[in-house]
């Protein structure tokens, strides 16, 4: 039959087919064990045996239901301790001795000093922020595409109303577009839950839109201050190399907080911030929190998704360890990342006892002081050997859960020279599990990408993944990419996309180029790499 024009467009929008395809019920089955096909006695070997199966979540039907109520629960039991902390800390003594011969009124005027010198006064251009991709209370993380919450109707809380005149002053172009003109009063964020492990998700909130574009001028204002005071939000790897170091020598601490963004009260912010600025976030932030239809006023002062949490626990755990440091004369770093602390060893004690003091709770596993071992910002070391491992979050079941773990393992043994020579485990396993990988999907140089193997050879195709293209305003992306760009002062996020496995793919042709990466035991095995 001779093909018509017609017929040849049919043909064009025929069934797509499906490149992620799944991996052999052997091989799901044969994953999980890694952890144990690995275990040689190293110190790395071990420490990857009990890390490996940490985060696993493993699918099983109610799982899912059982884990958000555990998130809630929990979120429910530190808004608890918030409000029995803020009694107390409302009636301490001003004169109490919160370290030695250092009462709370010095201690906590101190802090608040070098605050203020990182914040700066509080001026107009602060209100000049941006969106992010994820959910709002207007629009579900489907529709939550940057650029489309500069266009039509976004919501805003009653207090922080008055300031969108501020942004329409500040900034011009878009009370020229109309941006933020249709408005919604709302009371409250919504609370959600996201994946954690298989016992408990993590909760976070749907802000309203003009509160999170709000958040994020402040957040962008204290990143971009803290770094003249040495504190590189945008750098991990500033905490990850000190962790090393502090495992080597012994002379730096890594702390760790459990639900430390939950736990950043009212009471604390209001003693520690400057009074205006203290005034101008609580105006911006979401005092209400919608839990499955139940409206909660909170004692906690934000929360994940709000656009300035981050940046702001950074600043007050900052400033209370360098007041630690000044009233004991400890000398060595201070440095921070979010949760993530590092402190001199020799006061390890009373840093944590300061922490206490304001609220917060160290993660008891996972901060360091003592002996050859350290972790801070996804790093972990021993005795200087880098050792972080890498997880199974969920049950491999595609394509791309395979390269994700041949891409995991191959770059743990590049971690250390050591690891990758003398281990007799490690490249006949990686040879074994890369061989279900297509010859030609080989050759990739990124190891956090599950669309292309990484390996020494020539670079022929790698998986894209297909997805439904949203309708995006013209307006609204020449808006997004204006306030990106306020004074030519962009700060750039190191983001994560989330492992979508469930997601088709296609095979995507590229230049034939080789790879940059290790030879990975071509010495020592050149020809065994499968071609």
């Amino acid at each position: 039959m001779k093909i018509t024009p017609l017929n040849k467009k049919r043909k064009s929008t025929s069934k797509f087919k499906d490149s992620n395809t799944p991996i052999p019920q052997s091989v799901q089955e044969w994953i999980p064990l890694i952890g144990n096909i690995l275990l040689d006695g190293e110190f790395a070997s071990t420490y990857l045996q009990s890390e490996f199966l940490s985060k696993f979540n493993d699918m099983k039907p109610g799982s899912a239901d059982f884990r958000r109520s555990a998130a809630i629960a929990k979120w429910r039991s530190v808004e608890s301790k918030n409000e029995a902390f803020s009694v107390s800390f409302k009636s301490l003594d001003k004169d109490f001795n919160i370290l030695p011969r250092v009462t709370l009124h010095h201690f906590v005027k101190f802090a608040r000093r070098l605050i203020s010198e990182v914040l700066g006064p509080l001026n107009d251009s602060v209100v000049l922020g941006n969106f992010s991709g994820g959910s709002s209370t207007s629009r579900s993380r489907r529709t939550s595409e940057k650029s489309g919450k500069f266009v039509g109707m976004a919501d805003i809380t009653e207090a922080a109303s008055p300031y969108v005149d501020v942004i329409h002053r500040e900034a011009p172009l878009l009370r020229q577009y109309g941006c933020f003109y249709d408005l919604r009063v709302v009371d409250s964020a919504v609370l959600f839950t996201v994946p954690k492990n298989a016992d408990i998700d993590r909760c976070a909130c749907k802000e309203p839109d003009i509160n999170m574009f709000l958040q994020k001028g402040v957040g962008r204002h204290i990143r971009r201050r803290l770094l003249r005071f040495g504190q590189n939000l945008n750098d991990q790897s500033v905490n990850r190399n000190l962790a090393r170091l502090g495992s080597l020598n012994g002379d730096l601490a890594t702390l760790d907080l459990s639900s430390a963004s939950d736990t950043v009260t009212s009471v604390v912010v209001e003693a520690l911030l400057p009074r205006e600025w203290y005034l101008y976030l609580d105006d911006i932030r979401s005092h209400n929190v919608n839990v499955d239809g139940e409206t909660i006023r909170t004692w906690m002062f934000s929360s994940m998704g709000n656009g300035f949490t981050f940046e702001l626990e950074s600043l007050i755990f900052w400033a209370l360890m360098k007041s630690v440091s000044y009233f004991r004369g400890y000398p060595g770093v201070v440095s921070v990342y979010g949760d993530d602390i590092i402190v001199p060893s020799e006061g390890g004690d009373e840093y944590i006892w300061v922490l206490k003091q304001f609220g917060f709770y160290p993660n008891e596993k996972k901060s360091f002081y003592s002996g050859p071992f350290r972790e801070s910002c996804g790093g972990h070391y021993h005795l200087g050997e880098d050792v972080t491992p890498f997880y199974l979050r969920k049950p491999p079941k595609k394509l791309t859960d395979l390269i994700r773990v041949c891409n995991q393992l191959r770059r743990w043994a590049f971690a250390d020279p050591a690891r990758r020579y003398t281990s007799e485990v490690i490249f006949p396993l990686w040879v074994q599990l890369s061989s279900y990988v297509p010859k030609q999907l080989w050759g990739g140089h990124n190891y956090d990408l599950d669309t292309q193997l990484v390996s020494p050879h020539i670079s022929h195709s790698r998986l894209v993944r297909v997805s439904n293209k949203k309708i995006v305003s013209e307006t609204g992306r020449y808006c997004s990419w204006h306030c990106d760009n306020w004074k030519n002062s962009r700060e750039t996020e190191e983001v994560f996309a989330p492992v979508l496995t469930s997601e088709k793919c296609r095979i995507k042709r590229v230049p034939g180029t080789h790879s940059r990466v290790e030879e990975f035991y071509e010495e020592l095995f050149p020809t065994t790499i499968p071609v």
